[in-house]
């Protein structure tokens, strides 16, 4: 027979093979295209990178553009470093030309030189500049501590594909399509480099891209040597002995690596509790005196910058020094943006249903600021201030308390105003409470659902593999199963799939696998889905080789839950204490600092009241009252309103930063239980500081009041 015909009579039969060959040019050729999909971040700031910073290329010293060149390869980053340092360049010019501009526009208009906002526009700049210039730098470690969650499953599907199957070609390609974004676009990438030319064997772009993990994750590079020289082997016991083992090099160096971070970060975050959280909360309690012993050199908005602007980005900084730290290996390994639930995250509305709930709650806290500095009252005939009568009169004489001054009005210093303005930061944090709920109710219900559903999958495995190793056919053994396991939620998943079988003559892969009916849909599970590719891969080789595989799956993965169990263990004792001082210690500090403050202020007003009213006269019980009231003018403190106000703000600003710094620490790069816990401690961390500053203002004020009657007389 002639070599054509042979080749014309079997090109059908290669070709449909080829088909269904996992190792492909569709694999490697989805790179960008799944780049894209799932990296939206990334492409969006390649375009800021691309637009802005072409303006002005730079040329570095060799020395720099190789340091940011590995941060930008590390994070498939498609621009050069000039190109970086442009945009961190121009933006930060940009900001200071405007706001050069508007001081000197407010300037000529007859106003003072506004030296603290051009300072403020400087530190700004600088910040832009840090932003821009270490951004690539900061999306590689947020690439590597996404992509390293997924090294130990991915070690694991490779160990148990080449177990049956010893090409590596074929092991990394079915990896690629079973493991989670982003570590699974690393993946696609060695096989793109191998089909573009690259490297000629994926052998060479595997190792060229194993370098990159030297430095960080030294357990995954050895785990797969390990895996590379088992190819090499002749005999199949040893060869498999030397597959497990590189599973058990990558399981006990990311224990040993996070149980060296657990003990090396207990102190950093002290400090950081200690220094960006406890001294400026009671540095609060001074600010009223200090205030006026500095004739009104602290301003409300000096206040405000320090709490709400600098101190925050201390401890934003200091957080992130810590994180930089954190080993890769162990973390959430489920990709948010395949949930078919994604677009709930995605979605605006939980964000107008909460706005529309909380801005009424807004406004009625602001009303101090409506009625003593904008032409509202007046537009609707109504006075200034309310007097106080009645019941209500304990709280002094008006709500707001606003002081006329020969630069304008001070205030409010009233209790009632300072009672109104704890609606300011309820407001806000309700806001985000209500949003982030709606966006993450559905999504965590579905997480925990999948958790516990394969916590029993696992055990359904190795039931699933004894059966086959007993020589009972795949397409008898999953009725078998499904009955063995009556009761749990892995039951009806072995029902659907022989439902299909048996009722549907659909075959293994498609009872399991079909878009429309297959038993995944109901079940959005990777180490199912995967488990279950694997099935399907190995039975092809016999059932025996398929039993083998999916009881080393079932005991590999009983292995790694005992780990995270070992490691959550590890982690436990720092996350629950930074999110006991997060959620407790500090707004209850804050909030008997608030009450503190306002008593401060009110003693100092009420005094001053009375002595203008009578004189010495009026206050025989203490002694050169007057040196007291001029000492400390009301009219040069903070006000208690605004003092409450910035003070609860930072509190909402300390949640979210150290709630997704301890995120990072115990799950890695996870943006929905970031955004879900963001939720829970803002409840239980914003209104406890709310009830505690309620308490502490009403039971300080009505104290001090009994205290003033006293020496009156």
């Amino acid at each position: 027979m002639d070599v054509k015909e042979v080749l014309k009579k079997y090109s059908r039969k290669i070709e449909g093979e080829m088909e269904n060959d996992n190792v492909n040019a569709d694999v490697s050729g989805e790179y960008t295209r799944f780049k894209k999909d799932l990296m939206p971040e990334l492409s969006k700031y390649e375009r800021w990178v691309k637009n802005v910073g072409g303006i002005i290329k730079f040329r570095l010293s060799e020395k720099d553009d190789k340091k940011i060149g590995k941060d930008l390869e590390r994070a498939h980053l498609d621009v050069e470093p000039g190109e970086v340092v442009g945009l961190a360049v121009v933006s930060s010019f940009f900001v200071f030309f405007v706001g050069l501009l508007i001081s000197l526009t407010l300037w000529f208009f007859g106003n003072d030189f506004p030296l603290f906002f051009l300072g403020l526009i400087f530190v700004l700049c600088m910040f832009l500049f840090y932003y821009f210039y270490s951004m690539p730098k900061r999306m590689a470690i947020k690439w590597r501590l996404k992509a390293s969650s997924q090294m130990v499953p991915a070690v694991l599907y490779t160990v148990i594909y080449m177990k049956h199957t010893s090409n590596l070609e074929r092991a990394i390609s079915f990896v690629s399509q079973h493991i989670e974004a982003p570590l699974s676009l690393d993946f696609r990438k060695i096989l793109w480099d191998v089909e573009t030319g690259k490297f000629s064997n994926i052998k060479d772009s595997l190792d060229h891209y194993l370098e990159f993990w030297k430095e960080t994750n030294l357990e995954f590079v050895e785990s797969f040597h390990l895996i590379e020289s088992s190819l090499y082997e002749p005999s199949d016991a040893r060869r498999v002995q030397i597959l497990e083992r590189s599973l058990k090099v990558i399981l006990d160096g990311v224990y040993e690596k996070m149980l060296k971070y657990t003990h090396s970060i207990k102190s950093p975050l002290t400090n950081l509790y200690m220094l960006g959280i406890v001294l400026p909360t009671l540095g609060l309690a001074l600010l009223p005196l200090a205030s006026t012993l500095l004739g009104g050199a602290i301003k409300t908005y000096h206040v405000f910058v320090l709490f709400n602007l600098i101190i925050p980005f201390f401890v934003f900084y200091l957080t992130s020094q810590v994180l930089l730290k954190r080993p890769g290996g162990y973390g959430e390994t489920s990709l948010l943006e395949k949930n078919p639930n994604y677009h709930t995250f995605l979605s605006s509305k939980p964000y107008w249903i909460a706005g529309l709930i909380c801005l009424p709650i807004f406004l009625i806290g602001i009303l101090p600021l409506i009625f003593g500095f904008t032409p509202i009252p007046e537009w609707l005939g109504l006075s200034e201030d309310i007097a106080l009568t009645g019941f209500f009169s304990f709280l002094g004489d008006k709500v707001f308390d606003f002081i006329e001054t020969p630069n304008g009005k001070a205030g409010p210093f009233g209790v009632s105003s300072l009672l109104l303005s704890l609606l300011v930061p309820f407001s806000v944090s309700l806001f985000f409470i209500i949003a982030y709920r709606g966006k993450t109710r559905t999504l965590i219900e579905s997480r925990n659902h999948t958790e516990v559903l394969e916590k029993e999958f696992n055990s359904s495995l190795f039931s699933l593999g004894n059966r086959l190793g007993d020589g009972i056919p795949a397409e008898v053994v999953f009725a078998k199963v499904a009955e063995s396991t009556r009761g749990q939620k892995t039951s009806d998943f072995f029902r659907i799939v022989h439902t299909n079988i048996q009722s549907m003559g659909m075959g293994i892969e498609g009872a399991i696998f079909d878009p429309r009916r297959g038993a995944l849909i109901y079940y959005p599970s990777n180490l199912i889905a995967t488990s279950m590719r694997i099935l399907i891969e190995s039975v092809k080789k016999g059932l025996k080789v398929a039993a083998q595989s999916l009881m080393s799956i079932s005991e590999y993965v009983r292995n790694m839950q005992k780990i995270n169990e070992r490691l959550k263990d590890l982690l436990a004792d720092v996350v629950s204490d930074m999110r006991s001082n997060m959620t407790f210690l500090a707004p209850l500090l804050a909030g008997i600092v608030v009450g503190l403050s306002s008593m401060i202020t009110g003693i100092l007003g009420r005094l001053k009241v009375l002595s203008d009213l009578g004189g010495e006269g009026a206050l025989a019980g203490i002694g050169g009252v007057g040196n007291i009231t001029n000492l400390f003018d009301i009219t040069n403190m903070i006000s208690p309103y605004f003092m409450q106000l910035s003070i609860g703000i930072y509190i909402i600003e300390v949640i979210f930063i150290l709630t997704g710094a301890l995120v990072v620490i115990d799950s890695g790069e996870d943006k929905l239980r970031r955004t879900s816990d963001i939720a829970k401690n803002l409840m239980r961390g914003s209104f406890l500081y709310l009830i505690m500053a309620l308490i502490s203002i009403i039971s300080l004020f009505l104290l001090s009041s009994v205290a003033l009657r006293g020496i009156v007389g």
